[in-house]
């Protein structure tokens, strides 16, 4: 069974910064594409870093330039720094990722949501 579980909940005052953990288990051959979301309240859920496989990875507007997205393979973990926070970023944030992994002695491919964790900007 392959899970990816968030980690890093916390609140801040604006300017300040937060590092969210998404670590995946299970029988985990690869991590392919990934990408990190949010949802804010009375609000959509809106991607806000893509990291394709093989790829460079994208932001959306309104973090660029103050999140970063990065990876340990050994881990099995993935990482959101934002740094300069707003009020704004006050969200549910979501990972998000492409994994294949053993199924028994097959091999399998899915997409795979971590269970969200509280980001609350604010002074």
């Amino acid at each position: 069974q392959v899970q990816l579980v968030e980690s890093g909940e916390g609140l801040v005052r604006p300017g300040g910064s937060l590092r969210l953990s998404c670590a995946a288990s299970g029988s985990i051959i690869s991590i392919n594409a990934m990408g990190w979301y949010r949802q804010a309240p009375g609000k959509e859920r809106e991607l806000i870093a893509a990291m394709p496989s093989g790829g460079s990875t994208s932001y959306a507007d309104s973090v660029k330039g103050r999140f970063t997205v990065s990876r340990d393979n050994a881990k099995n973990t993935m990482y959101l720094q934002m740094n300069n926070l707003k009020p704004d970023d006050t969200a549910v944030y979501y990972c998000n990722a492409d994994i294949t992994y053993y199924r028994g002695a097959y091999v399998n491919n899915g997409d795979y949501w971590g269970q969200g964790t509280q980001v609350t900007v604010s002074s």
